[in-house]
């Protein structure tokens, strides 16, 4: 009987220099990694859809995808956005590692498509709205394929405030994306 010893680390920057030869993601909870589950097909069909739309309007360096980590406070201490929009000054600090730390400028935008389930939504309503908002990220949305719907977060002075839930036909209004011409049915077909 073999018995896995479980690596406790002691700090983030003992994490980003950890490698176990996979491709495998994982969050930093409480000192122990936690292997991220796979993405469900709607997830990954919603994000790349939203992936194109950007890449096409801000060019695919700027796009991030579900790969990319960002470096948060609390627990877990990192997350794995969806999609996430980066500044120009993140091509070249990413090249190495693609992972945004807090000391560096935060992404532009986070997309989080809600996986099926309360704790997952909860933790997408909640815990990442409160982690994102703590890294100053200027723009959040919440899409959630159960209701069809998308939800715009924008941070004024430190808070996220509701710019919308949108739905059907509506257009997705993005404060900082305005030239973003996306109906929500879109996403969703």
């Amino acid at each position: 009987m073999m018995l896995q010893v479980k690596h406790q680390f002691q700090s983030f920057e003992e994490y980003l220099s950890y490698d176990d030869g996979t491709d495998k993601l994982y969050e930093l909870f409480n000192g122990e990694l936690i292997e991220m589950p796979p993405e469900s097909g709607i997830n990954v069909q919603i994000a790349t859809f939203l992936l194109i739309q950007f890449g096409s309007l801000l060019g695919y360096k700027r796009v991030r995808g579900h790969g990319l980590e960002l470096e948060v406070r609390g627990e877990p201490r990192n997350r794995y956005p969806d999609l996430t929009i980066i500044r120009e000054e993140h091509i070249k600090q990413l090249a190495n590692r693609n992972t945004i730390r807090l000391s560096m400028l935060p992404p532009l935008l986070v997309v989080e498509v809600v996986s099926p389930g309360e704790l997952q939504r909860d933790r997408d309503f909640i815990a990442k709205r409160l982690q994102y908002q703590d890294c100053g990220i200027p723009e959040y949305w919440i899409v959630d394929p159960q209701n069809r719907t998308i939800l715009v977060l924008e941070l004024i002075n430190e808070i996220y405030n509701e710019i919308g839930v949108f739905s059907g036909d509506d257009l997705v209004i993005s404060p900082q994306f305005n030239e973003l011409n996306l109906q929500v049915s879109q996403i969703f077909d």
